[in-house]
């Protein structure tokens, strides 16, 4: 890639960028939220076109009007948020869009064939199951395999271990590492550097749309070295918890159960209470019941069974939802946590919004006032107070959220995946933001990241398959070893 540039409205996302891959190798691109990693991405897949700039493959200047002509020149990328249809079968999935087959589907031959490439790279995977009955891990394998079935050289993968247990982000590093030594190129956007320290061969990093450093894994000295270069200062990635003795209930969930949206049991049997004063976490693995819980909290999922309990109150009875006294910092930030084709401000306020009336007036100067403020304190970045949600890069997007959650001082925050998308240096800061609130507030951490959560937790719950494994605090040592495998349903038994 050779100077590439391109342009949204008032954001200018990659500025004349280099850009050369080698085949056979791990390439890493890191960069802080919005440095313009997964716009350069999108245009070598052929998603986005550059604005200036042109690419070469193999010697020969190309144009990608879409993601099949990159596909066509070896070239195919795996998104942050998968795309497979959940009621068709692995098989399936991996032919659609193909020209062949185009009018006889030998299904029988397309299961054997997808079977054997699977198990060439180390891939397992039934190809006649269906997408809905699989994990995130398994859903990932399956776009790696359409990939490798279209005969990809170069696999991009945009934060590719954000939903995986810590095995099976091992066994995806063993994936991309056998792929690479076969001669195939991996091109991987994350945020985590120890992975790339493990994985990478060479590294490239981002800031404010621009090349500021590339170089051989082996050259550089540290990870604290590499998150120097992303963010530009000294970042740690270690908070100090001061002891809070835990106060009064503010949730309490007694023996919940709640059924999914094709009707499935999606949580069983599901007790515990968040105190004020302390951050209980529940970890698991995407997919396993997390979200449909936290649903159910916020009043928008029924219970099929059990009592959920709000400061005191049957949620049914109780008006803390509507009073501001929950923040809620939801997974799905486009469709749940924002409004994308709002501004800025109006996203900022969606949750306060009586707070900024007088007497049937909307006071939208103090509404704008605030916003300049949230998005200075929480470094958002941004066009401007006007710019729409959509706008904004999906680490600045989440900014935005917890911007507005926890400028409301709630009583409860319930916040799932809060870090999800975010440079180191936001990640620290967010980290911070939240033992802060800890000390007037009690906190529902809902978390796939092991070490967020052991940073932050004062107890921990490890969900699998809907039932609460167990329930430990960070304090015993001993225990922290068998959350990975509790993750994956193992649970070691052991006197307490």
């Amino acid at each position: 890639m050779k100077g590439i540039t391109k342009r949204f409205p008032g954001v200018l996302a990659n500025d004349r960028i280099d850009l050369e891959i080698q085949p056979g190798k791990v390439h890493a691109l890191l960069g802080e939220n919005g440095a313009g990693k997964t716009t350069l991405m999108n245009i070598l897949s052929g998603r986005y076109r550059p604005d200036d700039g042109e690419i070469l493959v193999d010697h020969q200047r190309v144009r990608f009007h879409s993601p099949k002509d990159a596909l066509q020149v070896g070239i195919g990328m795996v998104h942050q948020h998968f795309m497979l249809i959940p009621n068709q079968t692995v098989a399936e999935n991996i032919t659609l869009g193909m020209e062949s087959p185009r009018f006889i589907l030998r299904r029988e031959k397309i299961e054997q064939d997808v079977e054997r490439l699977s198990k060439a790279h180390g891939l397992s995977i039934d190809p006649r199951a269906y997408i809905y009955d699989l994990s995130l891990g398994q859903q990932q394998r399956v776009e790696i395999l359409k990939l490798l079935y279209r005969n990809v050289e170069v696999l991009i993968l945009d934060e590719p271990t954000a939903v995986l247990t810590p095995s099976e982000i091992e066994e995806l590093s063993k994936t991309l590492k056998d792929l690479a030594r076969s001669g195939k190129t991996i091109l991987f956007i994350t945020h985590k550097l120890e992975e790339v320290m493990e994985i990478a061969d060479e590294i490239t990093i981002l800031r404010k749309g621009r090349v500021i450093a590339q170089t051989k894994t082996e050259e550089v000295e540290s990870r604290r070295e590499l998150a120097r270069l992303m963010v530009g200062r000294e970042v740690v990635l270690r908070v100090e918890k001061e002891p809070v003795i835990p106060g009064t209930t503010v949730l309490e969930l007694r023996d919940c159960s709640g059924y999914g949206d094709r009707g499935h049991q999606a949580f069983q049997h599901i007790t515990f209470a968040v105190r004020r004063g302390e951050i209980l976490s529940i970890v698991g693995v995407a997919g396993n019941g997390q979200t449909e819980l936290v649903e159910a909290i916020m009043g928008l999922r029924p219970l099929s069974s059990g009592q959920i309990i709000l400061f005191g109150k049957p949620l049914q009875e109780s008006t803390s939802l509507n009073m501001g006294e929950v923040g809620y910092i939801p997974e799905d930030r486009l469709g749940m946590g924002s409004i994308p084709s709002l501004t800025l401000v109006d996203n900022l306020i969606l949750t306060s919004y009586p707070s900024f009336h007088r007497r049937g007036v909307f006071q939208r100067e103090a509404a704008a006032r605030k916003t300049e403020a949230l998005l200075s304190r929480f470094h958002v970045v941004a066009p401007g107070i006007h710019a729409t949600a959509r706008q904004l890069s999906g680490g600045n997007l989440q900014k935005l959220i917890l911007a507005r959650e926890l400028s409301k001082n709630p009583r409860l925050l319930i916040a799932e995946q809060p870090t999800h998308g975010l440079d180191i240096g936001a990640t620290e800061e967010v980290w911070l933001e939240l033992l802060k609130q800890r000390e007037t507030a009690g906190i529902l951490l809902v978390s796939g990241d092991l070490r967020e959560v052991l940073s932050l937790s004062d107890r921990v719950g490890v969900i699998f398959r809907g039932r609460l494994m167990d329930i430990l605090s960070v304090e015993d040592e001993d225990w922290i070893s068998d959350i990975g495998p509790m993750m994956a349903g193992v649970k070691q038994e052991r006197t307490r």
